[in-house]
């Protein structure tokens, strides 16, 4: 398995990162002092966390003479003058309603150099998560990860020995989802490439997900269930020894999963099987008992979903749910992958508007509720999110993704699926997978028979 082409090993080396102090970036001209009120999905608990970012950038002949760090944060501090709110700094009201204080303090900011090159970072030639040292490409400034009272953003640029730079960034997800990131991003890199303004101005308007009046729960939404009793059978996963790695999954192994699935399922997404995939290994892999309650949450963008009353265009907002499916450890493990994958295609299924609504209706009449984690694995598709196509001047990132596997207060339970091209030129996808050390050795086996039976 260890020389299977979907699996990735993680790099091991040393280097020196040398900081300068960190500083606030405010937007270059005077911004609007007012309160700006997050949407009934943005407040919600489970978003509560800090996401990071990160994005690999090559040696740029044409650029030469140039200082990503200064091109980059001058950008910056003219982006944030058309999203200011997002340097201001977050509150919370009665009801836990989070609010943005727009006082234009800034976003934190790093320049940053590194005694390494981009080939050090690559694994046989490729980058792929997860990085060593992320803690020095991204450095925690003591006091600055809260999620209220505290700078939004958190960037860091480190210019490497090569030439290149990364980019690393930390998010309040409160604040925006993949779409909205990598609007502020490509702003960024718009203005640092010599634009004036950016190419869809951004729109606030957090009212569209406002709850109704009355508020009415009309669907069901597994995603939100209460957690089962303390005394309930629950498998708990261990937060020590915890090992990240990537996977990585090309059109040949796609076609070996696809044509194992029964015919009426061969029509299914990438994301769909993968997902699938990804659920099934994962959960042999921590031996959940037989019986347990196990479910699969799948991140869905309502951006385009919404045919009666269209999103504005540029909403900067979290504008997704994660509806799900559930069965038992048991039933998922003893069934072929295809069981698993129709569990999957239901999800989207259920998908709709009035879900949209019941969902941001639940939040209000629940009090902000974080999402059910026990048993549950969420998936996120960034393939659509074009976080690999930011160009500050210097091209497209050789990579640009998360760092790693899992994001939130609960490690390992959240993964994305990212867009990735391979030394061979081929499109496939990416998979950082956070598990415990004893099952992440379950989780690499049980993938290597699966795609054995599947070549059967």
């Amino acid at each position: 398995m260890a020389s299977s082409p979907f699996m990735a090993s993680q790099p091991s080396f040393a280097f020196t990162v040398t900081r300068l102090k960190p500083e606030l970036v405010a937007p270059a001209e005077p911004t609007p002092r007012e309160i700006k009120y997050l949407s009934d999905i943005d407040d919600q608990q489970g978003l509560r966390f800090q996401i990071p970012l990160i994005q690999f950038y090559r040696n740029e002949p044409s650029m030469s003479g140039k200082d990503p760090v200064q091109v980059i944060r001058q950008a910056l501090a003219k982006a944030l003058v058309f999203f200011y709110p997002f340097a201001g700094r977050l509150r919370e009201g009665p009801g836990r309603k989070l609010m943005v204080d727009c006082t234009g303090e800034g976003v934190m900011f790093i320049e940053a150099d590194a005694d390494a090159t981009l080939q050090h970072f690559a694994i046989g030639g490729e980058l792929k998560p997860p990085f060593p040292c992320f803690d020095q490409l991204l450095y925690n400034v003591p006091g600055s990860a809260e999620i209220l009272n505290s700078p939004l953003f958190l960037i860091q640029v480190t210019r490497l020995r090569c030439g290149g730079f990364i980019f690393t960034l930390r998010m309040n997800h409160t604040m925006a989802d993949a779409s909205g990131l990598v609007h502020f991003l490509n702003t960024i890199a718009e203005i640092a490439r010599g634009a004036e303004a950016p190419a869809v101005q951004p729109v606030w308007q957090r009212e569209f997900f406002s709850a109704r009046n009355p508020p009415r729960i009309t669907c069901t939404h597994f995603e939100y269930e209460e957690e089962p009793a303390a005394d309930s059978m629950v498998t708990n996963i261990p937060l020590d020894n915890l090992v990240h790695r990537s996977f990585l999954f090309g059109p040949t192994e796609i076609s070996v999963l696809r044509s194992s699935l029964p015919p009426h399922l061969r029509k299914c997404s990438t994301v769909e099987i993968l997902t699938a995939l990804v659920w099934r290994c994962r959960t042999i892999a921590l031996g959940f008992h037989p019986d347990e309650e196990v479910r699969m949450l799948l991140l869905i963008n309502a951006r385009f979903k919404f045919k009666d009353t269209p999103m504005p265009s540029g909403y900067t907002g979290n504008a997704f749910a994660y509806p799900g499916a559930k069965t038992t450890a048991g039933k998922l493990r003893k069934n072929p992958l295809g069981y698993a994958v129709e569990l999957v295609t239901s999800i989207k299924r259920c998908f709709s508007e009035e879900y949209m609504q019941s969902m941001v209706d639940l939040m209000v009449l629940k009090g902000r509720p974080p999402f059910h984690v026990a048993g549950s694995f969420i998936m996120s598709d960034l393939t659509r999110s074009k976080i690999s196509d930011v160009d500050y001047g210097w091209g497209k990132p050789v990579f640009g993704g998360p760092a790693h596997g899992g994001a939130g207060d609960v490690p390992g339970v959240i993964t994305f699926h990212v867009p990735y091209e391979n030394k061979k030129g081929e499109n496939g996808t990416l998979i950082p997978i956070c598990l415990p050390a004893f099952a992440l050795d379950k989780f690499v086996n049980e993938l290597a028979n699966t795609f054995l039976r599947a070549a059967l």
